[in-house]
Parts: C-alpha cells; sequence; structure tokens
C-alpha cells in the first residue's frame, strides 16, 4: 500500500528516505576505501594515519549526497533531498577537513603528493557521476585508483620512504584495475541469462595487471607477496567463469575479501621483505 500511494506522489511531494541520502549503497566503494586504508596502517601505523583513515571515509561519504546535491542544482530542480543531501555533504566534507587537518598537524613528513596526484582521477569520477554515469567504465577505474592514493599518503605520514609508498598504490592500482573488469564481467553473465558474455577484456585486464607487478617485484619495487596476491585472481576467475554467474551481491563481498587479502599480503610482504 505504501509503495503504491508513494508511486503516485511527485518527486516534490515524496518524503526523502535520509538513509538512502547520506549512505552509498555500492559494497565495491567501501572496500575500495578501506583497502588503502588498513594497508597504510599496517605498513606505517600511526594516529596520523588514522586521521588520514577518517579523512578517507568522510571523504567517500560525501561523495554520494554532494553528487545528488549538485545535480540537483544543475538541473534546476529543489527536492525534499535536496536539502538534506546538501547537510550532508557539508557534515561529511567538514569531518574530512577536520580529519585531514590533524594529519597535517602530526605527520613526520609530507604525505600531500598523492592525494594531489589522484585530484584529476577524483574530478573525472564526479563529472561523469553528474552526468548519470557513475557505472561507466572510466568512473569506476578512477574512483578506485584515487582512492588508492590514500595508501602511500598514509604511509609516508607515518615516515615510510617514497619507493615503498608509491608501490602500495602501484598494487592497489593493478588489483582495482583486475578486480574491476573481472566484476563487471560477472555482473554481465547474471545479467546476460545464458547469452554469451566476452571474458576477452577481463583476462587481459587480469593478465596485464599480473604482469605488471611481477615486473615491479622483480625490480624490487613492490613486495612478491603483493603481486603473487593479485595474481590468485586469475584462478578464481577460472573457476568462476565456469559456473553459474553469481548474484552481484555476491560478487561485491568476494571482491572485498580478496582485496583485504591483497593488503594484508602486500603489509606482510613490505614488513618481511619478500
Amino acid at each position: 500500500m505504501e509503495a503504491t500511494f508513494r508511486r503516485n506522489l511527485t518527486p516534490e511531494q515524496v518524503r526523502p528516505r535520509l538513509r538512502s541520502i547520506a549512505l552509498p549503497v555500492e559494497h565495491g566503494g567501501w572496500g575500495f576505501t578501506l583497502e588503502p586504508v588498513l594497508l597504510g596502517l599496517l605498513v606505517a601505523p600511526t594516529l596520523t594515519g588514522v586521521a588520514l583513515g577518517a579523512f578517507a571515509l568522510s571523504a567517500f561519504l560525501t561523495r554520494h549526497p554532494l553528487k545528488l546535491w549538485l545535480a540537483d542544482r544543475l538541473a534546476r530542480r529543489q527536492y525534499p533531498r535536496t536539502k538534506y543531501a546538501r547537510r550532508f555533504a557539508l557534515l561529511y566534507a567538514g569531518a574530512a577537513v577536520a580529519a585531514l587537518a590533524v594529519a597535517a598537524q602530526f605527520a613526520r613528513q609530507e604525505f600531500w603528493s598523492p592525494l594531489i596526484a589522484a585530484l584529476p582521477l577524483v574530478l573525472i569520477q564526479l563529472s561523469l557521476e553528474l552526468r548519470d554515469q557513475a557505472r561507466n567504465l572510466a568512473a569506476e577505474l578512477a574512483g578506485a585508483l584515487a582512492m588508492g592514493a590514500l595508501a602511500p599518503a598514509i604511509a609516508l605520514a607515518g615516515g615510510a620512504d617514497r619507493q615503498t609508498a608509491y608501490g602500495l598504490w602501484l598494487v592497489l592500482g593493478a588489483r582495482s584495475i583486475a578486480a574491476i573488469f573481472y566484476a563487471r564481467v560477472q555482473v554481465r553473465r547474471a545479467r546476460a541469462k545464458g547469452e554469451p558474455v566476452r571474458l576477452g577484456p577481463a583476462w587481459l585486464a587480469m593478465a596485464l595487471s599480473t604482469a605488471i607487478l611481477f615486473a615491479a617485484a622483480w625490480g624490487g619495487r613492490i613486495p612478491w607477496l603483493g603481486a603473487i596476491s593479485v595474481a590468485l585472481l586469475l584462478p578464481l576467475a577460472g573457476i568462476t567463469f565456469r559456473r553459474p554467474p553469481a548474484p552481484a551481491k555476491v560478487v561485491g563481498w568476494t571482491q572485498i575479501a580478496f582485496g583485504l587479502l591483497v593488503a594484508v599480503a602486500t603489509a606482510t610482504g613490505v614488513r618481511a621483505g619478500w
């Protein structure tokens, strides 16, 4: 009854669900936010790193209500959700600025460079989302690669050397590219209802990501455990692509678990020297 009643209302009359405004619904975004924070803190655990983690979480939460607010503003619309989206966006943004200020106050050394380098990626993702292209491949890649900058920032703030710090970003970037192509294929398979789905792009992305990491590990740029952990996606894909497609939610949670494995393995490799 309630659902039928709500369908008969105009957008201006519908009372917004605050949870749908305040919290993003995608599982992948949470994983791509938490992985670099976890990796950075495992490599260089400091209170500054915790502050940068709070910044990352606040920035991630800002994105969704900010997108809703800007979309309504650009379309010259004023819905009940608009004011709540603005309030949540300003609240989260304020928390992000405060956390970043705390990190800047107590950091052991400069950590801004990876965050500045990630800014163009953030702008690409936001511009695509404002055009209702949040599921665009470029938007997903840009968002994941941008969040990966938190790992080197946290590591640098904790005193890690630049090669180690930026090596973390390389591992996470390769893992993100491989995982996004893998997940997109799995989602397409679930929606295709038995129709054939092209697997070539996913295999190519996973193979190239693995090859880049193995080359970096051979050159001493990243730990071998980081490269090997990302390479595990290849046999996983070999198994899952032969089975019936899993629901999107299962794919999302699986990728979060895989990302955490990569973070722990990479941090262990950094600390153990292999």
